[in-house]
């Protein structure tokens, strides 16, 4: 059984106010992968300290930049049980944890910052890591040959 969803409503539209989709099933995360051409950044929300300090403000300051993933999306440890094992399988070579932000091209893992990573930094240096990550992997920009 997962938590309550009023304990975890506001972590959760911390996100979702930003238009982060919302995954809340593994079905729904395979839809979202199959059906995005391009760049998914997949966030495993979670209820702990490192996730509302540091993960979810540090998500928000590098959506501010002009060069983003196509597609933003989130599952809820904790509560998106089935979303969140599916989006963790996606994780290719991570052990699970929570937060933990993952960036997809085509399918594919092309960036991760783990929970580790996340508890050690402020939500400035976090964003700054998610946005080099977005500069290096998001590039909307087509080259005409």
């Amino acid at each position: 059984m997962g938590y309550p969803e009023f304990m975890i409503a506001p972590m959760r539209e911390e996100l979702t106010r930003l238009g982060v989709r919302e995954v809340r099933t593994a079905t729904e995360v395979d839809d979202l992968i199959k059906d995005t051409k391009g760049t998914v950044l997949m966030v495993v929300n979670s209820v702990c300290g490192c996730a509302a300090g540091r993960a979810r403000p540090g998500v928000a300051l590098a959506l501010q930049h002009s060069e983003t993933p196509d597609v933003t999306a989130t599952v809820f440890a904790g509560a998106d049980i089935e979303a969140t094992a599916r989006a963790r399988s996606l994780f290719v070579g991570y052990p699970p944890s929570s937060p933990a932000i993952g960036l997809l091209r085509d399918g594919q893992l092309v960036y991760m910052m783990e929970r580790h990573q996340i508890e050690g930094q402020e939500a400035p240096a976090i964003a700054r890591q998610l946005i080099a990550a977005f500069d290096e992997h998001c590039l909307k920009t087509a080259v005409a040959e």
